[in-house]
């Protein structure tokens, strides 16, 4: 018995010290090395938090790109995607009902189908980033709207593009909550 005793209260104190010392002195060290990172990721619009690279945020305002489509709000409570399989009448449904949505708001767009991204939501709901194609189709709108060429607005579409991991895993891409900060930095 004093023999398993000491075997539990030794491990007890190893794993004391392994889990409430060393493992928080050593995430507090990784975030002291990543301090972006360690205080989620934050944009700073005039030393004020506008958003967070890693979540998407809802914009409805023509001034602004928008985000894929997210069945949760970009809410972290309920994220999550919309399930529906694609033989499903109700995917069928809520994409007719965004490409109709996105050809009102977006009546300069270009003519022609309309970016896969822009009419489907990410499993997350939460994702911050579209494709280079559906920046490119918002931004006549976003120019018209801001008083400046498409070109301008397409360097600045370029300016935030990401390539794949490590430049060939995945397709390019552009944050949308960066993209947004770089526009709302032009207005100052």
């Amino acid at each position: 018995m004093t023999r398993q005793l000491w075997a539990a209260t030794r491990a007890l104190l190893v794993l004391t010290v392994l889990l409430g010392v060393a493992y928080p002195l050593g995430m507090t060290a990784l975030a002291l090395a990543m301090p972006d990172r360690a205080t989620g990721s934050l944009v700073m619009i005039d030393g004020r938090p506008a958003g967070s690279v890693l979540l998407g945020q809802a914009t409805v305002e023509p001034q602004w790109f928008r985000a894929r489509p997210s069945v949760s709000d970009y809410s972290g409570e309920t994220s999550g995607g919309s399930n529906w399989g694609p033989s499903a009448a109700e995917l069928s449904a809520d994409l007719a009902a965004r490409a109709a949505d996105l050809r009102a708001v977006n009546p300069l767009a270009p003519a022609g189908p309309i970016p896969a991204d822009a009419l489907t939501t990410s499993a997350s709901g939460l994702d911050p980033h579209i494709s280079p194609a559906y920046a490119a189709w918002q931004a006549p709108r976003v120019a018209a709207a801001r008083g400046m060429t498409v070109e301008q607005v397409q360097r600045l579409i370029d300016a935030n593009m990401t390539s794949g991991e490590l430049g060939f895993l995945g397709a390019d891409r552009v944050n949308v909550t960066t993209l947004n900060a770089a526009l709302a930095t032009l207005g100052r």
